[in-house]
């Protein structure tokens, strides 16, 4: 699963492709390790930032939670991000679900 529960909301794994043509989710993908990775693409370029701005904007609007309830816990300026999710985790678990199925 590339999302778990823990006691401050939801943990949410990211592989992250700047630079695209459009921002979207692209399925799932899974490391050497077998952890799984929600594939999100962004239109911005990876400099200063920008990347990770448009997926904390990108998220915010899918899952309809404030920008200000997720933060980077891992993998700043890496592909392979840790997103922690503040709010009503079992809300949060159905609607990351329903991306999955998409």
């Amino acid at each position: 699963m590339f999302f778990q529960e823990n006691t401050n909301g939801v943990l949410l794994r990211v592989r992250l492709s700047p630079n695209a043509a459009q921002c979207r989710i692209g399925g799932i993908w899974a490391n050497v390790d077998g952890e799984e990775y929600l594939k999100i693409s962004v239109i911005s370029v990876p400099e200063k930032g920008k990347a990770n701005q448009e997926l904390i904007r990108f998220l915010s609007k899918i899952l309809g939670v404030a920008k200000s309830d997720l933060k980077i816990v891992s993998g700043e300026l890496d592909r392979q991000k840790k997103i922690l999710i503040s709010g009503e985790t079992a809300l949060l678990c159905k609607k990351l679900q329903n991306l999955r199925e998409e």
